[in-house]
């Protein structure tokens, strides 16, 4: 009997692993990325998976692969549909790699482990590959480690990577230190190098990946990574991970499937100004029986006739503010698609264009959609960040009065109303507390929360039965 025969039937193989960091800027995303590629190299089949709510990891995660990534958040979903989800979503793969978020114990929690690196990886019963800056350091390194090791035994860290190693024989007093002391081998190093920085964040940082700009770096990536890093040792410990199990999700929740040439259609905005989509909430779209069609408002595309529906995301439109503001078939489609009480559903970004105007850093003004009555202005600051748990304040597009959706948010803008009757969509409430926000009005529905539907299952296919009741008043 061979090994894969002694698995239960109801079990999954999925060769996975963790990349986890001692804290933000230590390096896990250049190593998650050379790896990636590496072993994509190797003609294997890359998914690449984010712990958290990021979604420029994912974007990078993407390029890298050829494949969309998925986001695994243990605060915005429950544990049985973050686990089905991640063995549906890397069922095709030959290997798994989730990226980690900040440092491997960091969450939404001083003395907890929710919306950590370290949560998804026991959800997922993944081992960890720990990325550590051991610059100006030697033996340290064995105790920074070690403290990693025992703070949290369901956690097992299987190897570790070193970063900006200054030499050889640096990695090499490192990786002895570790290893006498910890028992966790030492599997991969990288020099100090400039040339392997993972641009900043910028605002032009999508268009750029969308170009192919960053394709030499990572190549480049992949190089240093693949030269200093066992790879089949690392495979064979992805290999190894334990099978895994479908909890019982109910997905019914999402309605029965709809015949394909009676299926509402979604427009949904997809470029470099509307860009960030969590790429599970269209899949649950898609399950509640909606057909996605794509369109891109900077190459001059309006809204698809086909349309019963449209989805803005969020992204950087005040990036391409003026563009936006010149494509008057999608202004006016915008307009009429309001005016004609077709679903609309915006998020951040998707929330801005709506607006009467949006004012760039520059402090030029550009006219918007007008659906909203409000005006956009960008802050020099972050004007908000973190996760949002949001309570329908009247029914709307995705909830009933009192229910809610868990969501994300993080913009450097604020929306001025103007002197006019504003109805809320939600109570949003964060860290700093409650306090209402958004916009509703018949079936308009525009806020800066980037929601995930699988907070809260019937969502999805509320948005999918208001599109199907305009299709066939549409239709008559």
């Amino acid at each position: 009997m061979n090994e894969e025969q002694k698995v239960e039937p109801t079990m999954k193989r999925r060769s996975r692993f963790v990349v986890a960091g001692t804290g933000s800027g230590s390096g896990k995303t250049t190593v998650t990325l050379g790896l990636m590629r590496a072993f994509a190299q190797r003609g294997l089949k890359v998914q690449g998976f984010k712990c958290g709510p990021d979604y420029i990891d994912p974007t990078y995660h993407a390029a890298v692969t050829g494949c969309p990534s998925h986001n695994l958040d243990s605060w915005m979903t429950s544990n049985d549909y973050l686990m089905d989800h991640f063995v549906q979503a890397s069922e095709a793969a030959d290997l798994s790699i989730i990226e980690g978020v900040m440092g491997l114990y960091d969450g939404k929690e001083p003395l907890g482990l929710t919306g950590s690196t370290a949560e998804i990886a026991i959800l997922t019963d993944s081992p960890v590959l720990l990325v550590v800056d051991v610059r100006s350091m030697g033996r340290s390194a064995a105790a920074i480690v070690l403290g990693f090791q025992q703070l949290e035994p369901r956690v097992r860290i299987a190897a570790v990577i070193v970063n900006r190693c200054g030499s050889a024989s640096h990695y090499e007093t490192v990786k002895a230190a570790i290893e006498e002391s910890c028992g966790i081998p030492v599997i991969g190093w990288l020099l100090r190098d400039n040339s392997l920085s993972i641009p900043e964040r910028h605002l032009g940082l999508l268009p750029a990946i969308e170009r192919g700009e960053l394709e030499p770096l990572f190549n480049y990536a992949a190089e240093r990574v693949a030269e200093g890093t066992d790879l089949d040792r690392l495979m064979a410990i992805a290999q190894a991970a334990t099978p895994l199990q479908n909890p019982p999700v109910e997905l019914g929740l999402l309605g029965q499937s709809i015949p394909i040439d009676t299926s509402p259609v979604i427009a949904v905005a997809r470029d470099a100004a509307f860009n960030f989509y969590y790429t599970d909430n269209l899949e649950l779209l898609v399950r509640a029986g909606a057909r996605l069609i794509e369109f891109s408002p900077l190459r001059g595309e309006g809204v698809p006739e086909q349309a019963d529906g449209l989805y803005l995301g969020g992204g950087f439109p005040e990036e391409f503010a003026s563009v936006i503001s010149r494509n008057l078939a999608f202004m006016e489609d915008l307009r009429a698609a309001a005016d004609n009480g077709m679903p609309l559903y915006a998020e951040c970004g998707g929330y801005m264009v709506l607006a009467r105007s949006l004012t760039d850093r520059a402090g030029r003004q550009h006219e918007m959609a007008g659906i909203i009555p409000a005006h956009t202005v960008m802050l020099e600051r972050r004007a908000a960040l973190g996760y949002r748990e949001v309570t329908a304040r009247e029914d709307n597009l995705l909830l009933k009065q009192g229910e809610g959706l868990r969501g994300h948010e993080f913009h450097y803008s604020v929306m001025n109303y103007d002197n006019t009757q504003r109805s809320y969509a939600y109570d949003s409430k964060g860290r700093g507390g409650s306090q209402p926000e958004g916009y509703v009005r018949g079936n308009i529905m525009a806020a800066y929360a980037h929601i995930h539907l699988a907070s809260y299952l019937p969502a999805a296919s509320r948005l999918v039965e208001a599109c199907r009741l305009y299709r066939e008043q549409r239709l008559q």
